[in-house]
């Protein structure tokens, strides 16, 4: 009887876990919409940029999403019908998490946005599991406008929701309500965001710099190569040289004697950096318009060159496409919080609005 039981129960499972699988709307379903470089492994996709999301459209009561992190130092906003409903922390198992429920039936849209940056781990997704009936629907038509944006730790969203501190945990770091993000939704725009707490284009806080990033489809890994060809910005917006302001000023630093020697870059490397950097940029997008920004934080400040050092790298480029536009600065410690990045984004906003034709 004991052995007719145990038969039985195994059945159930081996079966259950059958129908959950043949469940799976796999990651590699034309149904769902990515946003952001995505790696495609064999078995999953692979997310670790700031900014990067997943969406499906569904019909139904309820959807889940079977993930694996890294190190567990991600988190996600879960985005039901345009609207955050929740944060989740994936960990290192992989494992089923239950994104919706118990919601009115009908048409759904449930999208996850990578709250963090990729220093913070990969997370790699399986694909969604609908719950009870719930069944996908075809991936919605791509917003006509695209926006990319390059940036350091502001764009990435870096501490925005710590209260009362700079804390570097991944808890407080929300892309979602950066400028960068928060901008790109005002237009109705695709996004994409490739940035990095402490980087800068001459030096960064570690042996990394933007000029050996910005082509990277993983970020960690100097083979791999984005195709530029995949994602064609109408707007590239490049938010850069906080962090070369700081640590040009530090002659002690590993990363000043590992760029510079004992001597720091004069001006005119400065801007050849930069324009360096820029004309990259314009060669993979000969039809983009660019604006080269710069703040809230203090390189930005009354009396500091690096904004000239931008002004003076642009005017070099004799590019009409090309612009220049900085944000004050805010005056108050540490990292853009929300409201600050909402500031940025409003300013951000009426400059494009002003001066960009889509």
């Amino acid at each position: 009887m004991l052995k007719l039981f145990i038969t039985i129960l195994f059945l159930s499972t081996f079966f259950w876990c059958a129908q959950a699988q043949n469940k799976l709307v796999r990651f590699d379903d034309q149904r769902i919409t990515y946003a952001g470089r995505t790696v495609f492994k064999p078995n999953a996709a692979e997310l670790s940029w700031p900014g990067a999301s997943i969406k499906i459209n569904f019909k139904g009561t309820g959807i889940g999403a079977v993930l694996k992190d890294q190190d567990t130092s991600n988190y996600y906003n879960v985005i039901l019908d345009g609207k955050v409903i929740a944060k989740i922390h994936p960990d290192t198992s992989r494992k089923n998490y239950v994104l919706a429920e118990n919601l009115p039936a009908g048409k759904h849209t449930l999208e996850l946005f990578k709250r963090t940056e990729w220093d913070k781990g990969k997370t790699w997704f399986y694909g969604f599991m609908p719950i009870k009936t719930a069944s996908p629907l075809p991936a919605s038509k791509p917003q006509k406008r695209k926006i990319e944006f390059y940036g350091n730790s502001i764009t990435c969203g870096y501490a925005t929701e710590d209260k009362f501190g700079d804390s570097p945990t991944g808890y407080f770091e929300n892309n979602y309500l950066s400028y960068a993000a928060l901008t790109a939704r005002h237009f109705n725009a695709q996004y994409s965001c490739i940035a990095k707490s402490g980087i800068g284009v001459l030096v960064s806080w570690f042996p990394l710099i933007m000029p050996e990033m910005y082509d990277r489809l993983d970020a960690t890994d100097p083979t791999s190569k984005w195709d530029f060809s995949k994602y064609t910005p109408d707007l590239v917006a490049i938010n850069l040289f906080q962090n070369d302001d700081w640590i040009t000023q530090k002659p002690d630093h590993p990363e000043f004697k590992h760029r510079f020697g004992n001597t720091a870059p004069s001006a005119e490397t400065i801007v050849l950096a930069y324009k360096n950097f820029v004309q990259n940029i314009r060669s993979k997008y000969p039809k983009a318009q660019i604006i080269c920004t710069l703040g809230s934080m203090d390189a930005t400040q009354k009396g500091s060159p690096w904004p000239g050092y931008v002004e003076k790298a642009v005017a070099e480029m004799n590019d009409e496409k090309i612009y220049t536009h900085f944000f004050p600065y805010k005056n108050t410690p540490g990292h853009p919080k929300v409201a600050e990045q909402q500031v940025m984004a409003n300013d951000l906003i009426a400059y494009i609005d002003q001066k960009i034709k889509w």
